[in-house]
């Protein structure tokens, strides 16, 4: 059964950092595509960054040049880093995987980006 299991998440101060990482099980093969989102509590879910396998990265304009989407290919674990975080940067944050490992294709691999895990808290106070 493929999983995503996200850690890192806690509560810190406005202009502070956190890591966030996101450990990769039971995919028949590497996802080509990883991403992180967030949804911050009562609001929709957000996109935040994108990976794909050959390197390049996508950020929602709100995180970009704050954080940076980064994967270890040795064994598929996915990290965030924030920085100068700001209170609006507050919600729970969530590791997604395409589907390609169960036949979903689209042309933008991107586009089947599926949470598969319980997602990270961060807060952060003013």
């Amino acid at each position: 059964q493929v999983r995503l299991e996200e850690s890192g998440g806690d509560s810190v101060q406005a202009g502070g950092s956190l890591r966030l990482s996101c450990a990769v099980s039971g995919y028949p093969f590497s996802p080509f595509c990883m991403g992180w989102f967030r949804q911050p509590a009562g609001e929709e879910r957000e996109l935040v960054a994108t990976i794909v396998r050959d390197g390049t990265v996508k950020y929602a304009d709100s995180v970009k040049g704050r954080f940076t989407i980064s994967k270890d290919n040795a064994d598929d674990t996915l990290y965030l880093q924030l920085n100068s975080l700001k209170p609006e940067d507050t919600a729970m944050y969530y590791c997604a995987a395409d589907a390609r490992y169960r036949g979903v294709t689209f042309e933008d691999p991107c586009a089947s980006l599926e949470v598969r895990g319980p997602g990270t808290l961060v807060t952060v106070s003013s």
